[in-house]
């Protein structure tokens, strides 16, 4: 990632804090609307534990935007912990789609194309390395 995305998701995220509950909704909200079948994954879920550790995780990301290998081991644990919650590669873009909307619609204008595409920027560095650490898991499953 280039300074300047950096410096793009760090002051966009800045906005979504104050918002930050409300904005886990809208992306849950639109995830759940997008593919009705991921809500199966979150039948007994805690939604407002699940909305803010939603937060904690983006935050500690953000964070970590300028050592990206800082947190890949996290990413790799999760990427294996997902795989066992039922989560697939194709579920990746419907959660990509759904967390550009929510910032979308929690920033407004100041959500601009070039923030777009830090988020998204960010998004891939981080699906790619879940992936990789999930087809492990799947992999061993079916072996």
């Amino acid at each position: 990632m280039t300074p300047r995305q950096i410096d793009l998701i760090r002051t966009s995220w800045s906005a979504v804090e104050p918002i930050s509950d409300d904005a886990a909704r809208l992306f849950y909200d639109r995830l759940f609307e997008s593919d009705p079948a991921i809500k199966r994954l979150f039948a007994k879920t805690d939604m407002q534990a699940q909305r803010g550790i939603l937060m904690q995780t983006l935050a500690l990301l953000v964070s970590s935007l300028d050592d990206f290998e800082r947190v890949v081991p996290v990413l790799e644990a999760l990427g294996r912990v997902h795989a066992g919650y039922g989560v697939r590669q194709r579920h990746y873009d419907t959660v990509e789609a759904a967390l550009l909307w929510a910032l979308d619609r929690g920033l407004g204008e100041a959500f601009d194309d070039e923030t777009a595409d830090a988020w998204a920027t960010a998004y891939s560095a981080v699906a790619s390395v879940m992936i990789e650490a999930a087809a492990d898991v799947v992999d061993e499953s079916a072996a």
